[in-house]
């Protein structure tokens, strides 16, 4: 397995290492929820990329290359949503932090405040966002020019092919919570973004943004 660092470079893909132990997220999210998510559906898609390259010309190119470069293109479907989908879930691991609940600081802080009035009104704006994604997807903070918003995607679409940067992201497909939550996708996204956001991951993005 890998640091996030290293999928830049990794030939072929490898899965990320998760920064944390397996249990670490409990009682929120349980180990069985994050043995099942991380070792088998995050482990597919991260196989089945190195499965699709092998012999073409994405083979040998970093994770966000080839989501870039298969973006909206119908013969490259497959590639597309499996590339995504381990960035995707790389970047998920990392958003979160065991026995978070903090508040970000500095220049972060200063632009959540101006975009959405404050903490409280992020989260909310945030936790809305999640319940209201139709279906498989994300919902996301990002950086867009030189503001901050919430957005979501459907499935494994990811923001920076529309040209923002993400800060955080919490995963609403179905693996992410069920066995944890069964269908209360709303108390999963509450207590994720209430105890587990990890807003010093968020702050290292806005400054690389």
């Amino acid at each position: 397995m890998a640091t996030l660092a290293a999928l830049e470079t990794a030939t072929p893909h490898a899965l990320l290492r998760l920064p944390y132990p397996e249990d670490a997220l409990a009682p929120i999210i349980s180990t069985r929820t994050v043995g099942f998510h991380h070792g088998k559906h995050h482990k597919g898609y991260v196989d089945k990329v190195n499965e699709l390259v092998s012999g073409t010309e994405f083979e040998g190119q970093a994770l966000e290359r080839i989501v870039i470069a298969t973006s909206g293109k119908p013969e490259r479907v497959e590639l597309f949503n499996n590339a995504a989908q381990a960035w995707n879930h790389a970047f998920y691991w990392r958003s979160l932090k065991p026995k978070s609940g903090g508040t970000p600081t500095g220049a972060l802080a200063g632009k959540i405040d101006a975009a959405f009035g404050g903490l409280d009104a992020l989260k909310k704006k945030l936790a809305t966002a999640a319940v209201k994604q139709f279906g498989s997807g994300w919902a996301w903070l990002v950086t867009d020019g030189q503001a901050l918003k919430v957005v979501t995607t459907s499935n494994a679409d990811v923001p920076f092919i529309r040209g923002m940067t993400p800060l955080l992201t919490l995963d609403v497909w179905e693996h992410a919570y069920y066995l944890d939550y069964q269908n209360r996708r709303a108390d999963y996204a509450q207590a994720v973004i209430d105890r587990l956001l990890n807003w010093e991951f968020a702050a290292e993005n806005l400054a690389r943004a």
